[in-house]
């Protein structure tokens, strides 16, 4: 998800706790908590500052630091700062960063990047796809939540905060369903599948891969197929070249599902196509000949 989608998770599971006893050391332990609990796995960006980060972003970005392994580790650093600056021991700090921990690594493996959910026993991204990285769905309830809470303010915020996270979990469940059973259906016709939620609820991409041919297609679930375009991969091109001249496309092409590869007389590369829009790919490595 967006770093802003991230913010707000952390402030509606901040919002959803009765704060009504606590005094303030406490409630600024708990924000805190909320906030960075909801951040901190994006802390990956930092490899970007090296050479060979910039190479391994694909990999390293949502990889170790997502790990749902790495979940208690990060609420138990977070818990230790709270203790050193508030002097609060309340196990709610700690139990409030390891929920945002948890709910940033799951919220990004259900788009389309993928995360390293297992890693470091595992390498398989996790790359569902049934909501896109910037969910205006999940804006508009949190929206709603907040407008109710400005006119009914009779009603004790904790519970509206709480009342949106059930809505938010019914959107994302019915997201779920669809977007699997349309993937289910699509396995049927081709060797492999990806599928990426669109912004409009219920609309998803489909991309499917048979042989050196990609098939990219709209559907709803109970709804015929809207073909976008058909990609043609090129079997011929010489990937080692491409590899040792451009670490990069290496690392692209084990990091997604699957690629197309271009050639002409000038250019090599590789592209994602799950992200081909307009006739390319925003991730697109190659060279020139």
């Amino acid at each position: 998800m967006d770093t802003v989608t991230h913010t707000l998770f952390g402030l509606t599971t901040y919002g959803a706790i009765n704060k009504d006893k606590m005094d303030k050391p406490l409630r600024r332990s708990l924000l805190f908590s909320a906030l960075v609990g909801s951040q901190i796995p994006d802390i990956d960006v930092v490899a970007n500052l090296t050479e060979t980060g910039r190479i391994m972003e694909q990999m390293w970005h949502r990889g170790l630091t997502h790990s749902y392994f790495m979940v208690p580790i990060w609420a138990v650093l977070i818990y230790l700062v709270c203790y050193m600056i508030w002097q609060r021991k309340d196990p709610i700090i700690f139990y409030l960063a390891f929920i945002n921990v948890t709910i940033h690594n799951t919220s990004d493996a259900l788009n389309a990047w993928g995360t390293g959910l297992f890693e470091p026993f595992f390498s398989t991204r996790v790359t569902l796809g049934v909501i896109p990285i910037v969910d205006l769905m999940i804006w508009f309830i949190m929206l709603l939540g907040f407008l109710i809470i400005k006119v009914k303010k009779e009603i004790p915020r904790f519970k509206v905060w709480r009342i949106v996270w059930v809505f938010i979990c019914i959107h994302v469940s019915l997201q779920l369903v669809q977007g699997l059973v349309i993937q289910d259906q699509a396995q049927e016709q081709y060797e492999k599948v990806a599928i990426s939620a669109d912004f409009i609820p219920g609309s998803f991409t489909v991309l499917g891969k048979q042989e050196e041919t990609v098939t990219i297609y709209k559907q709803r679930l109970g709804q015929e197929k809207k073909k976008v375009t058909v990609l043609s991969s090129n079997p011929e091109a010489d990937l080692d070249l491409l590899y040792r001249e451009n670490p990069k496309a290496e690392v692209l092409n084990e990091w997604s599902p699957f690629v197309v590869v271009f050639e002409d007389e000038t250019t090599i590369g590789i592209f994602d196509p799950r992200f081909y829009r307009n006739g390319s790919s925003f991730l697109t490595e190659s060279i020139h000949k």
